[in-house]
């Protein structure tokens, strides 16, 4: 057996052992407050806005945004889009796209961000590549701070996940913040079921 042989063979075999038990860690939760609203607060101090819902068409608001858009890339089907997702697509060819719009699979109050896995963006450059980000949030899926986010089943069920935190922000050593410099420029919130 050649060396590249045993060490292919190597990872195979890791790869099918059972992961480790992670340790026990406490939750640290607060006695009560309310989760959605920290959310909504977490997300603005990070740069972040919450699209609120229309009276007849939820997605009312969401729309009038979108309507002079040229470029929208739309994982929602209530949200109708111009550019589509395939599976030959390289992950290069999102640059062009003005809206991205999608639902993420959960949001942490602690911090208002939103978790971003393979399965919700289809293409991983669908989080970064767009200049504004629209994401559809189920306000029964935030969890209350980082420790509970971790607990989440996403984490052993997902190749690809990130935690977004409002849009994409730099700042020099004078301090002078830059928002939108290296990926998303704006990033809004749709709190819906």
């Amino acid at each position: 057996m050649s060396s590249r042989e045993f060490i292919l063979n190597q990872i195979r075999e890791s790869c099918n052992a059972e992961p480790p038990v992670g340790p026990n860690v406490p939750l640290f939760h607060k006695d009560s407050f309310d989760i959605v609203e920290q959310f909504k607060q977490s997300l603005l101090i990070m740069g972040g806005k919450i699209i609120e819902k229309g009276q007849n068409d939820p997605f009312e608001f969401v729309k009038a945004k979108l309507e002079d858009v040229k470029v929208i890339c739309s994982l929602v089907p209530d949200i109708e889009g111009n550019k589509k997702l395939t599976d030959n697509m390289h992950p290069k060819e999102l640059q062009d796209i003005d809206y991205g719009v999608l639902r993420a699979s959960f949001g942490v109050a602690e911090t208002g961000s939103i978790c971003l896995t393979d399965q919700d963006l289809l293409i991983n450059t669908l989080g970064y590549l767009p200049q504004h980000l629209i994401v559809l949030l189920d306000p029964k899926q935030i969890v209350e701070n980082l420790h509970d986010a971790y607990a989440r089943p996403e984490w052993k069920q997902i190749h690809y996940g990130a935690l977004h935190s409002g849009p994409s922000a730099t700042a020099d050593i004078e301090g002078v913040l830059i928002r939108g410099a290296q990926g998303v420029r704006s990033l809004s919130v749709l709190l819906i079921a």
